[in-house]
């Protein structure tokens, strides 16, 4: 897998009726995780969408998902910018963007088996890193 720079959407309860619009707009595959999915249901709705990816044949990507435990969402931190990948340099990605700004989550392996972590960077801009394990 190459690594991949994306939009990552976070909606209040509705991601999936969301991803589903976008879906039928643009076309493609959609694909939907719950938190229940995952185990996750403290603080969460079970159904709640944990993670939705929809990938066109023109190689547009969108993902999304509900808000999460300890999560205030606000117009204007509902869009992170996403790298995804399984190369070992996004480690230094995240420590580069990490540089003067603040550590959401440190890189950590998640319930998924990846490792995952996320930081708003020295010009306020969120970040997700999530290193896919190795195939």
């Amino acid at each position: 897998m190459t690594s991949q720079l994306t939009p990552y959407l976070t909606f209040d309860g509705n991601a999936r009726e969301a991803m589903s619009h976008y879906h039928a707009v643009l076309g493609g595959e959609l694909s939907i995780s719950t938190f229940g999915d995952y185990g996750q249901t403290e603080g969460v709705d079970p159904d709640g969408v944990m993670h939705a990816h929809l990938e066109t044949p023109e190689g547009l990507v969108l993902m999304a998902s509900d808000n999460g435990p300890n999560m205030d969402l606000q117009r204007g931190n509902n869009i992170t910018v996403s790298v995804t990948g399984d190369d070992a340099s996004l480690r230094d990605y995240f420590a580069g963007l990490a540089e003067g700004g603040v550590v959401t989550m440190p890189l950590a392996t998640q319930v998924w088996g990846d490792e995952f972590g996320m930081l708003i960077d020295r010009f306020g801009i969120p970040w997700m890193v999530n290193i896919s394990a190795s195939q």
